[in-house]
């Protein structure tokens, strides 16, 4: 292993070896409290432009699963064809790995996408700077021989940068419903085909909606919809600022105001789109919501979830207008969690409710949305 080292925008300095691509390179640096899930964490579109650091100590030790297209032409077991992240951060990494499921090592599938990574890092010290302050810019350097530099002017200023133009899909692509359709959840009938606004898309999302029987257009971020012919809209997650979208909240405004009410959800960066459309705002959070143990609440009862998320932007709920209202709030730090209209079909949650990887309780979600196009 060759030394390398985190330098935050404020100076402070974190030194390790590097076990993945030898190469420097900068990005928002964030961290996430879950145990388990860096294949699908590394591979979530929403991590675009971001360093990620695991707050878990323990590392690489179950491998990485096989990351090649199934048949439905969605990731066998990832949540999108390759890593989003900018590089990974973590405290022990663990060389030897053991699962029924692996085909290769964390370090050789870093090294094959070419994403630096860290290990040997305080994470604990380095999580409460990032909670003290907030998250911050950051830049990996490697100290070997021959080092290529990648991305460094380009994440200079995260905010700045419209990720979602990145990671978003350059077509329309359609996909069929699964033949192997869950018996646990209601199915449509007829046939109803759902647009999908892939502003980072995870590909669990795509899964959960294709199960229950669903046709899914996957659409580009700034795709007019509006012309298409379809029985709900979808608004996915994705990485970066809402203010970066305002195409698709056009396009949201639109369909919206249409005098023919069609069903609508949005999962993360969807639940903020939605709200602005709606006519409210949003704010970025000081260190924001990445774990699997989120508790969230649904507004007026006395429900509570264990949710996974990963977001660092939010809706101002007091800026709503007044035929929506709040459907979820945080139980950590009171934030908003979902929207939805007082009378027409159309919600959202900030969490994951395909949760891939995390806790499953809220997928019952995607059932509810099933039964609006019904």
């Amino acid at each position: 292993m060759k030394a390398a080292k985190l330098v935050l925008e404020d100076g402070t300095q974190f030194c390790g070896w590097s076990f993945g691509y030898m190469a420097d390179t900068a990005g928002e640096v964030v961290f996430n409290t879950a145990m388990t899930g860096y294949p699908e964490s590394l591979t979530d579109p929403s991590y675009a432009g971001q360093i990620l650091v695991t707050t878990y100590p323990l590392i690489g030790n179950y491998g990485v699963p096989d990351t090649g297209i199934g048949s439905n032409g969605l990731p066998l077991f990832m949540e999108s064809e390759k890593i989003h992240a900018k590089a990974l951060v973590v405290a022990d990494y663990s060389e030897t790995y053991s699962h029924w499921n692996a085909r290769e090592s964390l370090a050789a599938w870093l090294q094959r996408e070419k994403i630096p990574a860290i290990t040997g890092i305080d994470t604990r010290r380095l999580t409460k700077v990032l909670r003290e302050h907030g998250v911050m810019m950051g830049k990996i350097e490697v100290r070997g021989e021959r080092l290529e530099v990648r991305d460094m002017t380009e994440a200079d200023d995260y905010g700045s940068v419209n990720w979602v133009e990145q990671v978003s899909c350059k077509e329309v692509i359609t996909y069929s419903p699964d033949g192997n359709l869950s018996p646990l959840t209601s199915h449509p009938s007829p046939l109803k085909r759902v647009v999908l606004v892939d502003c980072g898309v995870k590909a669990n999302i795509i899964r959960c909606l294709i199960k229950r029987g669903i046709e899914v257009i996957r659409v580009p971020w700034d795709y007019d919809f509006n012309q298409l012919e379809f029985d709900g809209l979808f608004l996915a997650n994705g990485p970066g600022d809402p203010e970066q979208c305002s195409k698709t909240v056009a396009n949201i405004r639109t369909f919206l105001n249409n005098a023919q009410v069609k069903p609508c959800m949005g999962i993360c960066l969807g639940n903020q789109l939605l709200a602005k459309a709606a006519g409210a705002k949003t704010y970025k959070l000081k260190y924001g919501h990445r774990s699997h143990n989120q508790p969230v609440q649904r507004v007026g009862t006395t429900q509570c979830f264990i949710t996974s998320q990963n977001h660092g932007y939010a809706v101002d709920a007091s800026t709503l207008p007044s035929d929506w209202e709040p459907l979820f709030v945080n139980m950590n730090d009171g934030s908003n969690e979902g929207i939805r209209h007082k009378t027409n079909p159309w919600m959202s949650a900030q969490f994951h409710p395909e949760a891939c990887s995390g806790p499953v309780d809220t997928e019952f979600l995607f059932d509810e949305f099933t039964k609006m196009l019904i």
